[in-house]
């Protein structure tokens, strides 16, 4: 029998029955044979900072963050990288050995990762992006375009007040599109990223003109369920090359696998299957 502590993980979120995480990380725990637990947290608001900060003494290395507490874990945590302060959202807690809390933002990662991996191809620097919605994936996904070397980001939203104030913090890379426009800014743009809600399941239906899409377009959903969303079926369809939003689940967690249990896992076949059980 051994003393050495056990390594503990997990996400905490309100609600979080639905996260498929600890499939995930599960799956590389058993695959690498490291023992450790990777575990779901319901946590309400009013407990988020208590709960966080005796977590350390629990024996937990870290956790990912979700829906509510991406912005408030922020004012918890002793540091705060820079990428995560840009996005203005943290989804990655370290417990570091000196006590302190680090926050961290890996979604824009898992974002431009699962992008290269699903159209090696693609090249940043051939044309505009065009990005539809405004909320706290869009920030990932901007900063992850910017820093790749975008030349322009076509932004549209169906609020626009929203989609102003994104071009404010970002810059003038970005370029705001009415939301009724969003067709005539598909046909400039060599990728289509939808960061909405628009198209999931039990979600009304993503209407956005897409008969100007390109052939050589990459178009990319956020959204996993469904995997092949009407708009990703529509841009297969024209002959461009799709992206589906899982890969992005995945991909997001391998940095903070790594830092929690020192190994940094594969983003494979297997990996899908798990995280689609």
């Amino acid at each position: 029998m051994t003393d050495a502590k056990i390594p503990l993980a997990g996400v905490i979120g309100c609600p979080v029955a639905h996260s498929k995480s600890p499939q995930l990380h599960g799956h590389w725990l058993k695959t690498h044979g490291i023992a450790g637990y990777y575990v779901p947290m319901h946590v309400e608001p009013e407990d988020l900072a208590e709960t966080i900060r005796a977590m350390p003494k629990m024996g937990f290395v870290g956790a990912n963050v979700t829906i509510p507490h991406k912005e408030a874990v922020m004012e918890i945590a002793d540091k705060v990288t820079d990428r995560a302060k840009l996005i203005g959202a943290a989804n990655t807690l370290i417990f570091r050995k000196d006590g302190t809390i680090m926050a961290d933002n890996t979604d824009g990662y898992g974002f431009i990762t699962n992008l290269h991996q699903g159209a090696s191809d693609w090249d940043p620097k051939s044309g505009p992006a065009v990005v539809l919605g405004a909320g706290g994936a869009c920030r990932a996904v901007i900063a992850s375009l910017m820093e790749a070397g975008v030349p322009e980001i076509l932004l549209s939203n169906r609020t626009r007040e929203r989609a102003d104030q994104l071009q404010k913090d970002f810059g003038n890379l970005i370029r705001v599109v009415d939301w009724v426009q969003a067709g005539n800014a598909i046909e400039e743009g060599k990728l289509i990223v939808n960061t909405t809600s628009l198209g999931m399941v039990g979600k009304p239906r993503l209407r956005v003109p897409l008969d100007g899409l390109q052939a050589s377009a990459v178009v990319t959903d956020l959204i996993y369920a469904p995997l092949k969303t009407d708009l990703l079926q529509t841009a297969e369809e024209a002959g461009c090359t799709v992206v589906d939003g899982l890969g992005m689940l995945l991909h997001q967690a391998v940095p903070g696998f790594e830092r929690w249990f020192g190994h940094r896992p594969e983003v494979d076949a297997a990996t899908r299957a798990a995280a689609l059980r």
